[in-house]
């Protein structure tokens, strides 16, 4: 049977938004921050050629630069302000939480509460100036080698350099803004926005190659039907769980004696999330990154590494393939489900596995089930990841369409309206609590009223 919350948030229609202020100017506030991120990609960096810049990104957009677009927001395109995007900070983030499960100085960090995750976050704070800057920097120097520059020179690489570090961390204070003040993930809402804002121009030239002859109808149906079931298999594989049955004890706190009960631990299919398919994706697109705008200023050692670990290349598909399955397990167990700290907050709480003992014993049988659902989990990201680059290099499609897109959109949008339920069922109670206290009062006076007639 359903509890009374379960029932309540069943019973909660979108229609209660309108009376939620508190949610309302949430949803407003963080509308009014994307649309500022929207509208800082239009504003280009110093010094940039924008004819040749429309030149070249018309030639690469079938390629790198339709990747890099996808994840900018269409900055890089033309070379806005905000053309590093947000990754250098999520990039950080993900190195600090890898660090801070090796590193015993950092992981004790983690313990210290408030204080501890504060410090953590100016650490991230630090590498994202460190990543960004380094990044910058490759990025002017192939802005300036590939001719796309008005006045190359020092002057125009401490400008580009600048801006783009700059435009890094004015993002990273917004989605810190939106996650504080706003609604939903603020990070994550800013590539969401990113990549949802590129889909219309990339649908109409979809549909503009298939007007023109270039692909045929029956390509253009698939590559549809393929959208629809991949987000529907992404929806499926995030909802997906291993449930583990967990068993309490009868206990005795003071004069009362609470009888035992049940739970169980869930497990996800997929417990780290879009993380492995981002990082995965940033380590193998750096080197072409760089390639693509220095032009034919690349090097030998250089064409050689395009040569086979470019994109929809054999080697390339292979490596994707195998860091994604890496850092799935490596996440997994070094931050998202660290095994031996579940095992010890279970026997803490006097809970138990039917059949393990607590302890050493309960820690090895969940790393035993952890590693047989990633096999399912670590499959299942490289399949949604690969499927579109391999259709993408047999079929000639001109826009880049990838499965590491679909996973963030798909992922964003569950977590979002997740958070706004959340909102209007916290809604919904404070309500009922307004009503309970208002009846109180009002019983209370007319039982007052009464007594003082009988009087």
């Amino acid at each position: 049977m359903a509890s009374a919350a379960e029932q309540m948030a069943a019973n909660t229609s979108w229609a209660a938004l309108g009376k939620a202020t508190d949610l309302r100017n949430r949803i407003l506030f963080t509308l009014g921050l994307l649309i500022v991120y929207r509208l800082g990609t239009y504003i280009p960096v110093p010094g940039i050629d924008g004819g040749a810049l429309r030149e070249f990104m018309d030639q690469a957009s079938a390629g790198i630069g339709g990747i890099l677009n996808m994840f900018t927001g269409g900055a890089i395109s033309r070379m806005g302000i905000f053309a590093l995007g947000i990754m250098p900070y999520i990039s950080a983030s993900i190195i600090i939480q890898l660090l801070a499960s090796m590193v015993p100085a950092l992981e004790q960090l983690k313990k210290e509460g408030e204080q501890g995750r504060k410090k953590i976050n100016q650490y991230t704070r630090y590498g994202t100036v460190l990543l960004g800057t380094f990044q910058a920097y490759g990025l002017a120097v192939s802005l300036q080698a590939g001719d796309l520059a008005h006045d190359p020179g020092w002057f125009f690489l401490t400008a580009c350099v600048i801006t783009l570090v700059g435009g890094t961390m004015f993002l990273m204070w917004l989605g810190e803004q939106i996650t504080a003040r706003g609604i939903g993930n603020g990070i994550s809402l800013i590539i969401f926005v990113g990549i949802i804002a590129e889909v219309p121009a990339a649908m109409a030239q979809f549909f503009e190659s298939g007007r023109s002859g270039a692909i045929s109808p029956a390509v253009i149906i698939g590559v549809l039907v393929m959208i629809v079931a991949v987000i529907a298999f992404v929806v499926f594989m995030e909802r997906a769980l291993r449930k583990i049955h967990i068993q309490y004890p009868r206990r005795q706190v003071g004069m009362k004696v609470y009888d035992g009960g049940s739970s169980h631990l869930p497990v996800k299919v997929n417990p780290a999330g879009v993380i492995p398919a981002i990082f995965a994706s940033s380590l193998l697109l750096l080197p072409t990154t760089l390639a693509t705008f220095s032009g034919s200023q690349t090097g030998p050692v250089m064409s050689t590494i395009l040569a086979y670990f470019g994109p929809g290349q054999p080697l390339y598909l292979l490596f994707f393939t195998a860091m994604i399955v890496f850092f799935a397990y490596f996440y997994t167990h070094n931050v998202s489900f660290k095994t031996e700290d579940v095992a010890d907050n279970l026997k803490n709480q006097n809970g138990f596995v039917p059949g393990i003992r607590p302890g050493k014993r309960t820690a090895e049988y969940l790393e035993y089930v952890v590693n047989r659902v990633l096999v399912l989990g670590a499959g299942y990201l490289a399949l949604v990841c690969m499927l579109p680059e391999i259709l993408r290099a047999e079929l000639a499609i001109p826009f880049y369409f990838g499965g590491t897109s679909v996973l963030i959109v798909v992922s964003v949008t569950m977590d979002t309206i997740q958070q706004v339920q959340s909102h209007l069922l916290a809604h919904q109670y404070e309500g009922l609590i307004e009503k309970s206290q208002l009846r109180g009062r009002s019983g209370g006076k007319r039982r007052g009223k009464r007594n003082t007639g009988r009087r």
